[in-house]
């Protein structure tokens, strides 16, 4: 069997390793990485974030050229939607992302390894390719296998019939019908691309509301507006079982009705991706959702072995995942290394999008934590009513006592790139009136934030 040594050793090539791994090779460290795909990227780049975001982008469009450009004074007659062609641009993309990343490897001299990885012994892991067994020794691991769709019991997968969100980016055609069960992120993602597109979209949710995690104002508002978008929401459905009967699915729910559609999409949630790693071969365990548990500095108990991203607690977010990713290898070279987890922000790249960083409102009363809270509604910043999308507000929510921002929710245009200002705020401890007192360009969305930061202490100018 073939061997080989390296100073550390990444095991996975998705957000979390291949920054991690570039950054260790930045750091002088001789880097090696190994994935169970040819193309790098993980399933963030190859099945996940960008080409939904690329479908997303797609989509949108086709839906204003139906919808909205009348109203901006252009008429181009009959719209007819090439899937096939927008497919193509979705891989095009993805394509390009991940030959970006392939060339970053070869620029920074990080070696490849394309296989399945074991651990066979502390310091030594296995990789089982196409072209046989390669033994790799290093004396830093670091596990980055990130997560795999979790499934309901009674739910048997079968093809693009009844699927993960991966076959649903890859849909032949536009289904008439769609179920999705689940109305997170992800749910809410795929429902829109092929509503938007033309199917009657259905979302089933086991809880009594949308969105489970984020701001209980935030989702009640996002669920009227994609109501009005033409989803069907139900709520406290408990799925049972799914099951394809010719051409039509079928889903079973408790005290309810049996639903049928053409196609159906399981969206409840990821679940870490630790399997086959031979864990048990460096005295490792995993909890009840596969996930390793990891100190401060992102070490297992095992001496030299380190976990990051969707392995171990928290979000399950690519940025989360990097930036875990770079400290891990700094608190590994240079005995230091930081991630604020109260600065981690979350995206949901819908129409409008939504977008939060920080504690919620929910989460502060339930800590009896006393705050303050300025909102303000897009209706009324300029930018938003030129480009013709005003619903959603910016939600600011403040220290009772010092004014430090705790927590930034919104909904709206552009929501994901203006909650980045949120986001460094929050990491520098800003409060509410210096975000407030910052001078944003006019006119511009990001006004929204500062005016929702005015109205903290009841200034907000605009209204």
């Amino acid at each position: 069997m073939p061997s080989a040594q390296h100073d550390l050793l990444v095991i996975g090539g998705g957000p979390g390793g291949y920054v991690a791994a570039i950054r260790a090779a930045q750091l002088g460290l001789n880097t090696a990485c190994v994935d169970k795909e040819e193309t790098l990227g993980g399933t963030c780049v190859r099945v996940g974030c960008i080409p939904s975001k690329a479908l997303l982008e797609s989509s949108e469009k086709y839906w204003e050229a139906r919808h909205e450009l009348k109203s901006h004074g252009i008429e181009i007659g009959e719209t007819k939607l090439n899937l096939e062609a927008m497919m193509r641009r979705k891989s095009s993309v993805v394509r390009a992302l991940t030959m970006g990343v392939d060339g970053l490897f070869r620029k920074n001299k990080i070696t490849r390894y394309v296989g399945m990885a074991r651990f066979e012994g502390p310091g030594r892991v296995v990789v089982s390719g196409k072209d046989g067994e390669t033994a790799i020794e290093a004396p830093k691991i670091i596990i980055a296998t990130g997560s795999k769709t979790a499934l309901l019991p009674g739910i048997q997968l079968q093809g693009d019939r009844i699927c993960t969100s991966t076959e649903a980016l890859s849909f032949p055609e536009v289904p008439r019908e769609l179920i999705v069960i689940g109305a997170g992120y992800i749910g809410l993602e795929m429902a829109s691309i092929w509503g938007r597109l033309g199917a009657k979209v259905t979302v089933l949710e086991y809880l009594n509301r949308i969105l489970p995690g984020m701001d209980t104002e935030l989702a009640t508002e996002a669920q009227k507006l994609f109501a009005k978008q033409g989803m069907d929401f139900r709520l406290q459905m408990k799925v049972v079982g799914a099951e394809v009967k010719g051409e039509r699915c079928v889903v079973r729910c408790e005290n309810a009705e049996p639903l049928e559609a053409d196609r159906v999409l399981v969206a409840v949630g990821r679940v870490a991706n630790t399997d086959g790693l031979g864990l048990e071969s460096i005295g490792l365990e995993v909890d009840e959702k596969g996930r390793i548990q990891v100190n401060e500095r992102f070490a297992t108990r095992t001496e030299g072995v380190y976990a990051i991203g969707d392995v171990i607690g928290g979000p399950m977010l690519a940025h989360k995942a990097e930036e875990e990713g770079v400290a891990c290898v700094e608190w590994i070279v240079r005995n230091y290394g930081h991630v604020n987890y109260e600065a981690v922000p979350a995206v949901v790249y819908t129409q409008p999008e939504i977008a939060s960083v920080g504690h919620t409102e929910d989460e502060l009363k339930a800590e009896g934590i006393a705050y303050k809270k300025g909102v303000f509604p897009f209706r009324a910043n300029g930018r938003a009513r030129s480009i013709g999308v005003v619903d959603g507000f910016v939600k600011v929510l403040a220290d009772a006592e010092t004014d430090r921002v705790l927590g930034v929710h919104i909904i709206g245009p552009r929501a994901g790139d203006i909650i980045a200002e949120a986001a460094a705020a929050i990491d520098f401890s800003a409060t509410s009136e210096d975000i407030g007192r910052c001078t944003h360009a006019h006119p511009t969305l990001a006004e929204a934030l500062k005016e929702a930061a005015l109205a903290v202490d009841g200034v907000a100018i605009h209204i």
